[in-house]
This record gives structure tokens, sequence and C-alpha cells, in this order.
């Protein structure tokens, strides 16, 4: 089984259900598993005061801070995480004197070549598969990579 199909099935075992696949051949025994990502629980901040006493004096940087939170919030949920397909070392140029593949603020669609992961001398590029705005690079240059490891925030509808 070459490198190729190995990408393809993480892909498609990354869209599905499945938990864990196994492949066999002549060449050798492929396991792929799915991670279990932790369950993340937002609680809404308590939008009532109790008083004991006379109320204290309005105080503005509270007031004003408080709907900044929520204003946030939307703009987080709809940003999509590129994740790391395999194990290996984060690239974001092709070589040291060449401008970076993907910047914050530069649009990206489905195919483009947004950073490189070297895994045992083999440079595989990883390509955008949604159309959006590159918001965040969440790793850097030559650092090593995790399997499902966030690599670049994008927003899909900039």
């Amino acid at each position: 089984m070459d490198l190729k199909q190995i990408h393809e099935l993480i892909k498609i075992v990354n869209k599905s259900n499945i938990g864990e696949i196994s492949i066999e051949d002549k060449d050798g025994k492929v396991t792929i598993r799915q991670k279990e990502e932790p369950v993340v629980t937002h609680m809404p901040a308590p939008t009532h005061q109790i008083y004991h006493t006379a109320p204290p004096p309005p105080q503005p940087a509270p007031v004003s801070a408080a709907p900044a939170a929520p204003a946030a919030t939307p703009v987080a949920d709809k940003l999509i995480t590129v994740k790391s397909p395999m194990i290996g070392t984060f690239y974001r140029r092709t070589s040291p004197d060449k401008p970076a593949l993907t910047d914050v603020g530069q649009a990206v669609a489905p195919g483009k070549v947004l950073c490189i992961i070297e895994a045992m001398k083999l440079f595989n590029e990883i390509e955008c598969e949604i159309s959006g705005t590159i918001v965040k690079v969440l790793v850097e240059d030559a650092s090593p990579v995790e399997f499902d490891q966030p690599l670049f925030l994008v927003d899909p509808t900039a």
C-alpha cells in the first residue's frame, strides 16, 4: 500500500464514524484509529446579582467587557480547524529561501497547498479541503506535529 492510499484512508476514516480500520496486504499491515477528543462544555456566566446591602455603584469597565465576550463566541464557532493528517515536521515553505505557502489573511481554496509535513524523509504537501481565509497559523515553522494536531484556523465565510 503506498502513501497516497494511506492518506486517502485517513481522510475517509476522519470523515466517517469508523473508530478503527486495519488493512493487511503482501507489504504489511496498516491500522488507522480515530483520536477521541475530550468533550468541552461551556457554561454561561450568571447574569443576575444578589445584593445583601445596597447595590454597588455601576462600574463602566465590567459592563463594557460583558457584551464583548458573547460577540466573540460566534466568530470563533464558525472557524474551521485544519489538522495534521500525519506525524512529522511542519514546514510553511518549500525551501528556506522561498516565501511561505500560506499566510494569515490569505484566501485558500480546495487543492491549495497549505504546508509541507516531512515524515520519514518524504515531503508531503498538505492541501486545503475548504474555501476560506487563513485566520491563524497554529504551529511554528520546522516544528514537530502529531496526527490530528491543529495547524491552521480558516474562516469559511471570508
